[in-house]
């Protein structure tokens, strides 16, 4: 089983990612491969963001 990215993690990959697309220097089936990673880690620092919204929710409430 894959380790779970922190925020961090996944952020930092997503820019060096990014990065790599703005160069240009990528083949097309490279930049496919790339861009699909950028979603994934893109929908894994939102993940983080939503539990964190979620924890500072929870404790406004309490």
């Amino acid at each position: 089983m894959a380790k779970k990215l922190s925020y961090e993690e996944a952020r930092d990959e997503l820019v060096a990612t990014v990065t790599k697309l703005e160069s240009g220097a990528e083949t097309l089936a490279e930049t496919m491969k790339l861009w699909q990673r950028g979603e994934e880690l893109a929908a894994i620092c939102q993940g983080h963001l939503d539990e964190a919204r979620a924890t500072i929710e929870q404790a406004a409430k309490e």
